[in-house]
């Protein structure tokens, strides 16, 4: 008993060690974490949900031809959700429409992706934490519910203190050189809710939030301000597991069998492989050469691609490039080097998952399922790409004297650490300890 009594006494003795932020959240029984134990808002948060969970409106106007009579049904009636719930469109036959509606097209006039000509769109909700939702009942807490949740328990507000930037998917961050108006506007406006949110709190620098794709925008926002912006206007970066820059296998399979990012019920994701090949986001993050160097990723019988083969393996998918930006002015930059935000970061991602790390159609048939060799990761980012975004964004901050903090999580996987009770935990840690 005394044993019990002296060790409880020690750990009061090491929280109070603790920065207030986080020696209040762990001290605190999970049932505490509510509006009765709020805790000192310190900075304002802006929180970025992953890949599958923005928001999609579009409006269709005459100069829409829709190659269904359907898929014309909304002409001319205003704006009506595109990509919001999965089982309404396949309910209402509306998933022909759906594609087509969805997909992008390269106009080499601008030089740049566009909608088809009668589509417009639009992200709704932008500033709003809740302008992200999971587009089906199948996971009610993804799109960061849960740390949404904990943070509005702990006293924050959406519009006040807390707040959210949604993107479209689509659409991926210009690499130098190229062109994405669509970025360009977006990223002007993350930048008006970053001044926004911090004058509306005393003038206190922001803290970034972000999870799979939505951290890699926050990098990729951030890079684009100068220096002496974000130093002033950031306090912290987050990172929960990020689709890095040294990019990860997924991304092939996607290109290969259809996406996993974006689910129908009863809808294979081949039948959704020429729309996602329509996204500019679809050639992001394809394995650098950097990384993966030569070692066979997609394996046949008669011949195996590396990431110095990517012009090869797109043609053996059928994959056209007529009338889209060029494969060398759009994939080859994405094998450049990482470059370190340069303010205080946290990057936290799980270790220990089965992650695809080849892939083997062996009769050179891309239209089945390959059969998969596994390696370590998250369960979508190859371990190999985590350690070395890290490793370089620890060197390039500590050589500043920047803070940068690497949390490897054991057995969480890319999209259930914001979810797991025991990850969670450490998420919410980090957050509070950048808060203080």
């Amino acid at each position: 008993m005394a044993k019990n009594t002296a060790f409880l006494g020690l750990l009061q003795l090491l929280l109070l060690l603790l920065p207030p932020s986080l020696r209040d959240y762990l001290w605190a029984a999970p049932s505490d974490h509510d509006m009765d134990q709020q805790l000192q808002v310190y900075h304002p948060i802006i929180l970025q949900g992953g890949f599958s969970c923005s928001v999609l409106e579009a409006r269709l106007t005459d100069a829409y031809t829709p190659s269904l009579p359907r898929c014309g049904v909304l002409k001319g009636k205003g704006w009506f959700p595109l990509w919001n719930n999965t089982s309404d469109v396949v309910d209402h036959d509306y998933m022909p429409c759906f594609e087509e509606q969805m997909s992008l097209v390269f106009d080499p006039a601008i030089n740049d992706y566009r909608n088809r000509p009668g589509v417009e769109t639009r992200v709704p909700n932008f500033g709003s934490v809740y302008g992200f939702s999971y587009k089906d009942e199948s996971c009610p807490f993804c799109c960061n519910v849960k740390i949404r949740n904990e943070l509005e328990a702990l006293g924050y507000q959406d519009g006040v203190t807390l707040f959210g930037a949604p993107y479209d998917i689509r659409y991926a961050p210009p690499q130098p050189g190229q062109c994405s108006k669509v970025y360009s506007d977006y990223f002007a406006r993350v930048k008006d809710l970053v001044q926004h949110a911090s004058e509306k709190n005393a003038n206190k620098p922001v803290i970034f939030i972000g999870h799979s794709f939505g951290a890699r925008l926050i990098l990729d926002f951030v890079n684009s301000t100068p220096l002496i912006w974000r130093k002033k206007f950031i306090k912290h970066l987050v990172l929960l597991s990020p689709t890095p820059p040294t990019c990860f296998m997924e991304v092939v399979t996607n290109l290969a069998s259809g996406p996993t990012v974006i689910r129908f019920p009863t809808v294979l994701p081949l039948d959704l492989r020429p729309m996602w090949w329509s996204f500019a986001s679809s050639l992001l993050s394809l394995p650098s050469t950097t990384v993966f160097g030569h070692e066979p990723l997609i394996i046949t019988k008669h011949r195996n691609y590396s990431a110095y083969d990517y012009q090869h393996f797109l043609a053996s998918l059928g994959f056209n490039m007529k009338g889209m930006l060029p494969f060398t002015k759009w994939v080859l930059p994405m094998n450049m080097g990482v470059e370190a935000p340069m303010v205080p970061t946290t990057y936290l991602n799980g270790v220990g998952i089965q992650t695809t790390k080849q892939v083997v159609y062996w009769d050179g048939n891309f239209d089945v399922s390959p059969d998969n060799v596994y390696g370590n990761g998250d369960g979508v980012v190859n371990w190999i790409s985590v350690l070395a975004f890290a490793k370089e964004l620890k060197r390039q901050h500590y050589s500043e004297n920047i803070f940068f903090k690497f949390v490897k999580i054991p057995n969480a996987t890319h999209g259930d650490i914001t979810i797991q009770d025991n990850s969670l935990k450490i998420v919410m840690a980090e957050i509070l300890a950048a808060n203080s």
